[in-house]
């Protein structure tokens, strides 16, 4: 195994330069979206997509960008990664994806065939996912001057449905449905990154979920928000729709699908596998009762947890011995460039 150095940078709330951990996906990234670009921006920050009425049709309008460390990592690339991250960012506004732009900017120096491998692979992922990648552009920067390649992706999709998928929608007695097991994606580019061996590979579960989140809202499922689980993980994105919701979530750790091999990574390390990130996992808050019907539609799906109140904004987890703990946002950064 070798050296590895993790980022655990002080908990102020005010800095004079970005950090790393401003992109992690806890307490500082947060901050800085609510105080830096909301203020001044105005976006539909506390979903994954933008909303739009255009034409006469409803659309969702997502951008995102990538710079994964290592480029390669079990079960994916930072080709794959984009469209899946885009197309999952449509599907948790409810739309139908249907098509992408793409913009690289390319270090100097970059072998043509590394670029090649990148360029097959979002090929075959939109195609894959049915979308179409339709326009981009290219920049090239001196050696030096950044990590071989970084890829942005933007989509848009057709909303499937009338209603709104948001954390305002969520309410007292919701149930809270998580699409399969977490922490591999983040596991699997940190043995690649760090040459870390362990018994079995674990591989990333970096795939498209929209034909499984839409699979939920044409069957009739009452879903009132869904959330794909990227940067700081379950965890995370639970807090983040409880504190937008203004609802106590209640969590229970037993229901939480961990595969071994992961645990034991992430205890290995000392990582909590609620913060790992995840590329090809989501929950739905789904409205009482349709809990185990929305579950028994997701491939690994489970019933993890219930709204039990409105007005407090708290994420609560039952523990596996019994336990009862708050669950908080992350001040710094578990996992840096995971995505």
């Amino acid at each position: 195994m070798s050296d590895f150095a993790l980022s655990c940078p002080a908990p102020l709330a005010q800095h004079d330069r970005v950090l790393m951990a401003h992109g992690g996906g806890g307490r500082l990234m947060r901050e800085l979206i609510e105080r830096m670009f909301a203020a001044r921006l105005d976006p539909q920050h506390e979903t994954d997509a933008a909303t739009l009425a255009l034409g006469g049709r409803r659309l969702a309008l997502t951008t995102d960008s990538f710079v994964v460390r290592p480029i390669f990592f079990p079960g994916g690339d930072i080709g794959s990664l984009a469209v899946h991250g885009t197309v999952n960012d449509l599907a948790m506004a409810g739309a139908e994806p249907v098509a992408l732009s793409a913009a690289f900017i390319l270090e100097e120096g970059l072998e043509m065939e590394t670029l090649s491998r990148v360029v097959d692979s979002m090929a075959e992922a939109a195609r894959r996912a049915g979308v179409r990648i339709v326009t981009g552009d290219t920049k090239v920067v001196e050696r030096g001057h950044a990590d071989q390649l970084y890829v942005t992706t933007t989509g848009v999709g057709v909303l499937i449905h009338d209603g709104e998928l948001a954390p305002w929608r969520v309410t007292e007695g919701d149930e809270v449905v998580l699409s399969g097991d977490i922490g591999r994606h983040g596991m699997a580019v940190m043995s690649a990154r760090e040459g870390l061996e362990f018994e079995s590979e674990i591989v990333s579960d970096s795939a498209p979920v929209h034909r499984e989140a839409l699979g939920l809202l044409s069957s009739g499922i009452r879903v009132h928000c869904m959330r794909d689980l990227t940067r700081g993980g379950l965890a995370s994105a639970v807090i983040e729709i409880a504190r937008s919701a203004r609802a106590r979530v209640e969590l229970d750790e037993t229901r939480i699908p961990v595969r071994e091999d992961v645990r034991a990574a992430c205890e290995l390390l000392g990582f909590d596998p609620l913060y790992v990130a995840n590329e090809g996992r989501f929950i739905a808050f789904v409205a009482e009762g349709d809990g185990e019907r929305a579950a028994a539609l997701l491939p690994g799906g489970a019933v993890i947890g219930r709204v039990k109140e409105t007005g407090a904004g708290v994420v609560t987890l039952r523990s596996l011995i019994g336990a009862e703990r708050v669950l908080d946002l992350l001040s710094g950064e578990q996992l840096p460039r995971i995505c």
